[in-house]
């Protein structure tokens, strides 16, 4: 950390609290008169003048709660002296929304270019389940093709990134035209298109209520060179299922190894934005930072994925403010609608975030949370709303309906279209993705030190006045080329990547 540096970041001449930079010990004076009260962890809040009961505490020049006791100037703000309370907010379509100018010759990056035409960032084969039921077939194929286990059976095709197994926990008891079951085919459909697979299998056990045929069938989704789907059930058990696949799969492997990786605009990336495990940083560095490198890749043609309802709640006034147009708010606030509609009728609370490592990191409420999360969508235009696995359409920013919790989130994002997730974390989530790389971007020094083997870039600089917003927003833009173009996240080096598909499931089990 450079000298000198102010032991407190302001963010907004109106904010009502600063953010320490690291801990900061009671009787500690700093600027303006302001004396620390207490012990002040790094990361977390302190006030900067005296705040009455009941008055709005204000971050980012925004409300992130109300006092719940008289506040102090130079105490420590935090769950004890901040909740939540209610107030109207200005949603105002349109009215920050701006013309994004386009540069003049895009960046590029090394991708693969499949016969039909979509690019790819990787070269998987997939095996994809379509009910519980068939997992433990599916893993027993991919693990035929293990590379840590069985190294000679990929030995002859170094252009595959791998076989990996997708599979999960739903696919029956649940009804065969309800929400849950459209979610479920939707997602299931989107990976069956995704360009990162070179061949997939979809295998099932046979009598459950999620068929095979009805789903492909209800999804445009058809069997080719590239796409085998059978049962369990018809080709005579378990030993026969796994046998097939293998065999599936062998014959798959010439023809997915003769790929070359060749020069293509950066408008084909599309970028999953993610952020778990975060801090009182997270709004400061990482979020910001990545929200910087998702307008160049928006200038530079490329497309990026917000999402993680649950945690834009409270701050999606800002989101509808950069609508194209009063629909595609409207679209947004319907799906907030909903959300509240879906707790209440859980029995749950829009307001139960953040979590307890969150906490930890300093954050107090869902709407300082949500104020920090929103920033990693930069600030050009807000394109178009779409629903869970939903196809992304549209080139620029946008929006996707997921919960908050990152595997299902990310699960949602993929099966849209997502050649990439870039991750933000500032507690030190562990997390990958296939077949879509996971870069993970540590908001603070003292994470990327301690779990630098799962760090990709640290985004701590910025606090560290080592770097700016700009100049980091760059190097993941930077960044996010060359793993486009190949180069190995973190997470892949680990073997994250198959645990993590994880299809929302709404509805009743039944």
């Amino acid at each position: 950390m450079k000298a000198n540096l102010p032991p407190v970041i302001r963010l907004h001449p109106n904010d009502d609290v600063a953010i320490a930079r690291a801990q900061l010990m009671s009787g500690t004076h700093l600027d303006d008169g302001l004396a620390v009260i207490g012990l002040i962890p790094a990361g977390h809040k302190i006030a900067l003048r005296d705040i009455d009961e009941g008055q709005p505490v204000r971050r980012y020049n925004q409300i992130i709660g109300f006092a719940s006791k008289p506040i102090a100037k130079g105490q420590h703000v935090h769950l004890q002296n901040l909740a939540m309370g209610s107030f109207e907010r200005d949603y105002a379509f349109g009215v920050d929304a701006r013309v994004t100018e386009p540069v003049a010759v895009p960046a590029t990056f090394d991708g693969i270019v499949r016969a039909d035409g979509r690019i790819a960032t990787r070269n998987y084969i997939g095996v994809l389940t379509s009910v519980n039921c068939s997992a433990t077939a599916a893993r027993a194929i991919a693990d035929y093709f293990r590379r840590d286990t069985r190294p000679e059976a990929l030995a002859d095709y170094p252009n595959v990134d791998g076989v990996v197994a997708l599979t999960h926990s739903a696919g029956c008891a649940l009804d065969s035209e309800g929400e849950g079951m459209q979610v479920l085919r939707r997602t299931l459909a989107g990976y069956s298109r995704h360009p990162n697979f070179a061949g997939l299998l979809i295998v099932g056990l046979g009598c459950e209520t999620n068929q095979i045929n009805a789903m492909m069938a209800s999804e445009g989704v058809k069997e080719s060179d590239r796409l085998f789907a059978y049962t369990i059930q018809d080709v005579g058990g378990t030993t026969k299922a796994v046998e097939q696949g293998v065999a599936r799969i062998k014959a798959m492997l010439p023809k997915a190894n003769a790929v070359e990786r060749e020069k293509v605009s950066a408008s084909h990336i599309t970028v999953g934005l993610q952020c778990g495990g975060s801090d009182g940083y997270s709004g400061i560095t990482a979020n910001p930072a990545l929200g910087a490198a998702v307008d160049l890749l928006v200038r530079h043609g490329g497309t990026a994925i917000l999402s993680e309802t649950p945690e834009i709640y409270g701050a999606e006034h800002l989101l509808t403010r950069r609508a194209v147009s009063p629909a595609v708010g409207e679209k947004l606030l319907a799906r907030i609608r909903w959300w509240e509609d879906y707790c209440a009728r859980n029995q749950g609370d829009m307001n139960n975030n953040p979590s307890a490592g969150n906490k930890a990191g300093g954050l107090t409420t869902i709407l300082e949370k949500s104020l920090g999360a929103v920033a990693k969508g930069g600030t050009t235009a807000l394109l178009d709303v779409f629903e869970y696995a939903e196809p992304v359409t549209s080139h620029g920013f946008v929006y996707m309906d997921t919960p908050g919790y990152d595997p299902v989130s990310a699960t949602g994002q993929v099966a849209g279209g997502a050649n990439l997730i870039c991750f933000t974390t500032g507690r030190g989530s562990a997390y990958g993705c296939a077949p879509s790389p996971s870069l993970k971007l540590a908001t603070n020094t003292t994470l990327w030190r301690r779990q630098e083997e799962d760090m990709d870039i640290n985004c701590g600089s910025i606090v560290d006045g080592d770097s700016t917003i700009q100049e980091m927003g760059e190097r993941i833009f930077r960044l996010m080329l060359e793993t486009a173009s190949g180069r190995k996240t973190k997470s892949e080096t680990h073997g994250y990547g198959q645990n993590e598909f994880v299809p929302w499931q709404i509805g009743a089990v039944m």
